[in-house]
């Protein structure tokens, strides 16, 4: 760069100073990083933008912006992983330029993987393969990567799909249409879905109030920024958490939307881990930790940033700080006083992890998991104690959604897993199990003898789906349970229910049982699940004897599986037919003919 040309950007930037704000875990409280925001003195950061992009510098403008947050960043010793906002348009047109971000890096004593790169908008004009092949440079380098605006911005979807970045930054406009604006729910859910199948974080910007807030958190939005919880700030952040933030446990209408059986992956307790080289001294490890008394341990990397030892603060502090300490240890490398880390990836469960913690020696019982990637690089820390607190609250949650009288779990339960089965293109069958005259059991047999049948019927069900791996039940109150199962279980399962005979104080039980079939093209969510299964049930009770009726994708026509119309001459009982197997048509893959010899409605 001539002197002129760099004299002019420099220009421009002489009075901008830097303000932080914090991204926060709203599971945990916990800050994960903090991004550097340019602040000019006399205009806004878009006018230097405006100006600098008529001077044909606005790549250089850029990344000396970058350059700079880095430094007044380091000017107050915080260790958080730092974010910083590049234009898309600077990684095609200008990547060479970097390089000086990288050496402004090393100068300030960070490293790459500490720094998440915000690539930001516009990206209409951009070529999408040396886009693509710019974000893999950076990313090779060491640096993370994040897609900022997404939402309002011309971001295409595609892009997110092809980079699988780190984090997903949702525009502040979508957030502000929250929650009274149903189409930008949508937005979120949409957005959170496609995180879900990239690996990638959902970060939502720009939150200013607390009904804003609970609708992200209801919609499994973990990560958040903005003045609510903590507004930009001239100092980064000292503290690791922000109080008073981590979800409460007492609201009823905030179920967790990750729905995996073991619970939610170990990433939505991530925080950042402070790292060091394996060659740090215990002198080095010993300033940070008396430098910073938020920190709970340090991670030790080699030159991939892979987790070679793990330092706990106070067991570390007891051997550096006692007798004849100093000059044992001082001038010596750090991971003589480490332990081997715990190392839990991506797709590790937080019951996984807790358990990993909690079944090791009685000393390191509070020591922290580290988290990484697919390649081994540390991706952050979680800590002992957020994993039990995580998991407490969810058992919490969970024991108030369970039916009293049966403790199985209620409609939520059910509407989750349909959502999760539909999201990710499922073929799967939802059932409506319904005892037959249940008023007369009661009024004849009394009252508890009809709590002890819906018992009995709730531990077959729990049965079931102990021996059936795809079955998920429910009781969604009085009489009426909902099962989701695969295809391939659904037969097994509807005999287990329907083949015993019943009876309830001298009285005679029967039970109906309506299927619905459900594909993405039919089935677009709970709701329309539970709407179009009524009729089905309806019908299925109009039948006398245990009954089990079915409706297919593609077609009118109700199948009678099971059990008998009224007034109609007995009809031999047919076998099940192969649902998981049927010859399927085009259209929707399931047959539009009723099996041979079944009744038809």
């Amino acid at each position: 760069m001539s002197r002129a040309r760099g004299d002019s950007v420099r220009a421009l930037v002489d009075e901008v100073r830097f303000a932080f704000q914090p991204l926060i875990n709203i599971k945990t409280g916990a800050i994960v990083a903090v991004e550097a925001l340019a602040r000019p003195a006399s205009a806004h950061v878009q006018d230097l933008f405006r100006e600098a992009a008529k001077r044909r510098r606005l790549t250089e403008l850029d990344v000396e912006l970058a350059a700079r947050a880095l430094r007044a960043t380091a000017e107050h010793e915080s260790l958080l992983p730092l974010h910083l906002n590049i234009f898309g348009g600077t990684v095609v047109h200008d990547r060479e330029r970097l390089d000086r971000l990288r050496e402004t890096l090393h100068e300030v004593g960070r490293r790459e993987q500490e720094i998440t790169l915000e690539i930001g908008t516009p990206f209409a004009r951009l070529d999408t393969d040396q886009l693509l092949e710019g974000i893999e440079k950076i990313r090779s380098d060491g640096f993370q990567i994040a897609l900022d605006g997404v939402g309002q911005g011309d971001v295409p979807l595609t892009l997110i799909a092809d980079t699988g970045p780190a984090m997903v930054k949702l525009d502040r406009a979508i957030v502000q249409g929250l929650p009274d604006e149903p189409s930008r729910m949508a937005v979120v859910e949409s957005v959170r879905h496609l995180c879900e199948a990239t690996d990638s974080q959902l970060v939502a910007e720009g939150v200013e109030n607390d009904r804003q807030l609970t609708a992200l958190r209801r919609n499994g939005v973990r990560l958040v920024q903005g003045n609510l919880l903590a507004p930009a700030n001239r100092r980064p952040p000292q503290a690791i958490t922000v109080p008073g933030v981590a979800a409460e446990v007492t609201d009823p209408q905030a179920p967790s939307i990750n729905t995996v059986a073991s619970g939610p992956r170990v990433t939505e307790f991530l925080s950042p881990a402070t790292v060091l080289s394996t060659d740090a001294t215990a002198d080095k490890v010993r300033g940070v930790l008396a430098d910073h008394p938020e920190v709970s341990g340090v991670v030790l990397v080699d030159e991939h940033n892979r987790p070679q030892w793990t330092i706990d603060r106070n067991r570390f502090l007891l051997a550096v700080t006692g007798p004849y300490g100093h000059a044992l240890h001082a001038k010596r490398p750090a991971s003589r006083l480490a332990d081997e880390p715990r190392v839990v990836n991506t797709a590790t469960t937080a019951m996984e992890a807790l358990a990993l913690v909690t079944r090791s020696d009685q000393y390191r019982m509070y020591d922290d998991a580290i988290v990484v990637d697919e390649a081994g690089r540390c991706l952050g820390a979680v800590r002992a104690g957020d994993l039990i607190r995580g998991m407490a609250d969810m058992k919490v949650e969970e024991a108030a959604a369970l039916n009293p009288l049966t403790r199985l779990p209620g409609s939520d339960a059910i509407a989750r897993d349909v959502a999760r089965r539909t999201a990710s293109g499922e073929i799967f069958a939802v059932s409506w199990l319904d005892i037959d005259g249940f008023k007369t059991v009661n009024d004849t047999a009394g009252f508890s003898a009809g709590d002890d049948l819906i018992r009995a019927i709730g531990r077959s069900l729990t049965d079931a789906a102990a021996s059936l791996s795809s079955v998920q039940v429910g009781h969604v109150g009085g009489d009426d349970f909902l099962l989701v199962a695969d295809l391939d279980d659904l037969v097994t399962l509807a005999e287990t229910i329907l083949a015993p005979d019943r009876s309830a104080g001298g009285v005679d039980i029967s039970l109906s049982l309506a299927t619905l079939v459900c594909t993405t093209a039919t089935v677009a969510d709970y709701d329309e699940a539970s709407r179009k299964l009524a009729p089905l049930k309806k019908f299925a009770k109009s039948l006398t004897g245990s009954s089990w009726v079915m409706s297919r994708p593609g077609s009118e026509r109700i199948e009678v599986l099971r059990g008998q119309q009224q007034d109609a001459p007995p009809v031999p009982r047919p076998s099940y037919p192969n649902l998981a197997q049927s010859p399927p048509p085009p259209a929707d893959g399931f047959p539009t003919q009723d099996p041979e010899g079944m009744p038809r409605h």
